[in-house]
């Protein structure tokens, strides 16, 4: 956080008593991150998760809320932010202090089978990605949770949750400091998907040297895992 990417964000208001920042990445130029991606049971865990062959990391996320945070993280799926189609995903989500209940994600089971729902700015739910009535709006869970079966888990540091990038999940805020990163892993069905609009994160030049439908077979990329013959 002292010395973020030009990725880096503030995604709570000024006037918020603590802060929420992001930032996207970041493995290429930190070592522990690298080492955590290469290294560690994290590709393999998602790799057999998704029944995949190979898997690559598409990014690696950032996402600090520091004490006494009120920005919430609002109900959406990830992957609608993203440049990639395909089913084999896997975000490892994993905190870096302890996370009570009240602060830590929540999902809707069975959201990852779709379909695709409107991906929207998390402070002004403004479209900025998808054009408006291309996809379907989220409903409004929180007013009818009774609805939906919601699961979610305080957490430990060590611990770890997997989902899928089409699973719709939501956060409050924190009175404590919450920090965790989240790696993004992708596997063989997953394809390129340029935009014409700003992605999340975006990777600016991608759609020059790879088309639409290639496989996403580019350093931004790097393989983190294969299934033994």
């Amino acid at each position: 956080m002292a010395a973020p990417s030009p990725r880096s964000l503030t995604a709570s208001r000024p006037d918020d008593p603590g802060r929420f920042f992001e930032d996207f990445c970041n493995w290429s130029r930190i070592a522990a991150y690298r080492r955590l991606v290469q290294e560690s049971f994290a590709a393999q865990a998602a790799g057999r998760l998704m029944g995949a062959r190979q898997v690559r990391l598409h990014h690696d996320h950032l996402l600090v809320k520091e004490a006494g945070t009120r920005q919430k993280t609002p109900w959406h799926q990830d992957q609608p932010y993203y440049n990639i189609d395909g089913a084999q995903t896997c975000s490892l989500w994993i905190p870096l202090d302890p996370v009570p209940m009240e602060s830590s994600l929540r999902f809707v089971a069975g959201s990852h089978l779709g379909p695709w729902l409107m991906p929207r700015t998390f402070m002004t739910s403004e479209s900025r990605w998808f054009p408006e009535g291309s996809l379907a709006e989220l409903p409004d869970i929180d007013s009818n949770p009774a609805a939906h079966r919601i699961l979610g888990w305080a957490l430990e540091p060590g611990d770890a949750i997997a989902f899928s990038m089409l699973t719709l999940h939501a956060a409050a805020g924190s009175a404590t400091r919450r920090r965790a990163l989240s790696l993004r892993f992708i596997g063989d069905d997953v394809t390129h998907a340029p935009r014409p609009w700003k992605t999340s994160p975006d990777f600016p030049g991608l759609q020059d040297e790879l088309p639409a439908g290639a496989a996403l077979e580019h350093p931004l990329f790097p393989v983190v895992w294969r299934q033994p013959d």
